[in-house]
């Protein structure tokens, strides 16, 4: 019966009005792929929809055919719609991923020219890289050469006063509230230039 097959419930409708009955994708794999883009445990997944763990494990492995009321189930604990269960993941579609970092709960990591403060470490699979930065260098031969890397970088001055250092640029003085975006394949750095330790916030892209 239609009403035993979850592949039977769904109907894709497309932009233009029409019904379209696409071949749904692997539903148990569906359902890990949408786990794990959150960084949930099986567990954490089955307390979010309301399921035994082992009812999860069953529908990720293609071990059990679940019913509509555990679909919906589903879509509610990942916060997506019905629909969604069966359809492919695409750039456009919200996954929910979050993660909170309170202040002074970033992963430290000390150089001789920065403190860094690395934000939102425990998510995975990032496209950016985020973090806090005490400017400790006063002078470029701190660094001992250019800085370079994959990706683009924003940086943005928190406090104090600084100086971006880049490799075709002459050098730029910013201030509280200044910002820049480059490219950080060009070689950078970055000094004090306040009485105290300048801080800035970077987000660096994951090429």
């Amino acid at each position: 019966m239609a009403g035993n097959d979850p592949k039977a419930l769904i109907r894709i409708a497309r932009s233009d009005g029409e019904v379209d009955h696409a071949p749904p994708l692997d539903l148990g794999a569906r359902v890990r792929e949408l786990r794990r883009a959150r960084d949930w445990t099986l567990e954490q997944a089955a307390n979010h929809a309301g399921l035994a763990r082992s009812t999860l494990s069953k529908i990720e492995n293609g071990q059990m055919s679940p019913t509509y009321e555990a679909l919906k189930k589903l879509a509610v604990g990942l916060g997506i719609s019905v629909p969604q269960l069966f359809t492919p993941a695409s750039r456009a579609q919200v996954n929910g991923r979050m993660t909170v970092t309170k202040a002074g709960e970033g992963a430290a990591h000390l150089t001789t020219t920065y403190e860094h403060e690395l934000l939102a470490e425990t998510l995975t699979r990032k496209q950016m890289l985020p973090y806090r930065a005490r400017v400790r260098a006063r002078r470029l031969e701190e660094f001992g050469g250019w800085v370079r890397h994959d990706g683009e970088e924003f940086l943005y001055v928190l406090t104090g006063a600084i100086r971006l250092y880049t490799e075709f640029y002459e050098p730029v003085e910013m201030k509280r509230g200044d910002s820049a975006y480059y490219d950080a394949s060009m070689g950078h750095n970055v000094v004090s230039i306040s009485q105290d330790d300048a801080t800035i916030l970077w987000v660096t892209s994951i090429a």
